[in-house]
């Protein structure tokens, strides 16, 4: 099951104890998922959609609870490229359906008419505890995470630009969240990639023990990541330390060819006789092989004044 799966699996588990929290959830997941069948005398059937039973089961049961109805379920037969099973909740006239959208915030009134909203009705999510639900039911409906361990990615597809901003401002009325918009073909998605902020998002939803789940690859991926930049830093220092080592042999291998050696003093032909010796050395280590001890600055100084006298030998053996 993938991680996307596993997190709706998590969140269909959550039952949100305050009526506010109830209903914010419902009209979330109707907004995404519902549709409307005109049944004349103008009467609305309401049917809700998903390929999840548990989903199917928890809005049942929630609506159930709620509203006091009791949605018909019916399974679908198999779609085209054998998709797999529709699970459809209906509501029906008698089941007071216009009720249930004009509390869901669906079905609005606008100089004297009804009207079919395509945003967020604010009177459900003024509280934080109700943008949570509301959040949760439109992430069963319509969201969609991607496996942390190949990418970081948690998107809602919107069917209106409305809906997608209304969304937008809402998560990102939440301190320290932030997500963007973008038009894909005749939708529009709600998306953040930000790892930190997905973790928060997972939480803030319910879906706590995905979003430890999505922590323990987080911080697994950034230590071998961290391990990577130390290796390849490691390796950019030694390859640094070969080559200046390389120049320093050959300036001093100049100097003895010329005869010059003599003119270095005890303390330099010392050095000299350890970056001979030990190629692959830093100036760290052959200050510590030598007697006594010398820091690297110290170190590195000493090797100025040989590489300055070579420079001056090799001046002369020009003119």
């Amino acid at each position: 099951m993938s991680f996307s799966s596993e997190t709706k699996k998590e969140l269909a588990r959550v039952e949100p104890e305050k009526k506010c929290d109830q209903l914010a959830e419902i009209a979330g997941f109707l907004r995404v998922s519902g549709s409307l069948r005109l049944t004349g005398r103008g009467n609305f059937t309401i049917v809700i959609a998903t390929d999840n039973p548990a989903i199917a089961r928890h809005y049942k049961r929630l609506i159930r609870e709620y509203f006091q109805v009791d949605a018909k379920l019916e399974v679908g037969g198999a779609e085209a490229l054998k998709k797999g099973h529709t699970y459809m909740l209906t509501i029906s006239p008698e089941d007071r359906s216009e009720s249930i959208l004009r509390e869901t915030g669906i079905l609005l009134v606008r100089e004297g008419n009804n009207f079919i909203s395509d945003g967020i009705y604010e009177e459900l999510i003024r509280k934080k505890c109700c943008k949570r639900a509301y959040m949760r039911g439109m992430f069963l409906g319509t969201g969609t995470i991607s496996d942390p361990e190949k990418s970081y990615h948690l998107e809602f597809v919107c069917e209106s630009r409305n809906l997608a901003n209304d969304l937008k401002k809402m998560i990102n009325s939440f301190v320290d969240l932030s997500v963007k918009v973008v038009q894909r073909r005749n939708r529009w998605v709600v998306y953040m990639k930000n790892s930190q902020y997905i973790s928060d998002m997972l939480a803030l939803m319910g879906a706590h023990a995905q979003m430890l789940e999505f922590e323990n690859v987080r911080i697994q991926k950034s230590v071998y990541n961290q391990a990577t930049r130390i290796t390849n830093c490691d390796n950019a220092n030694t390859d640094r330390t070969l080559d200046a080592s390389e120049k320093q042999i050959r300036d001093i291998l100049m100097l003895k060819k010329a005869g010059a050696f003599d003119r270095l003093s005890d303390k330099l032909k010392e050095l000299v006789e350890l970056r001979l010796n030990n190629p692959e050395a830093s100036l760290t280590q052959l200050g510590e092989m030598m007697e006594p001890k010398l820091g690297k600055s110290g170190v590195n100084n000493r090797m100025k004044r040989i590489l300055s006298i070579a420079e001056k030998v090799s001046t002369e053996n020009r003119i």
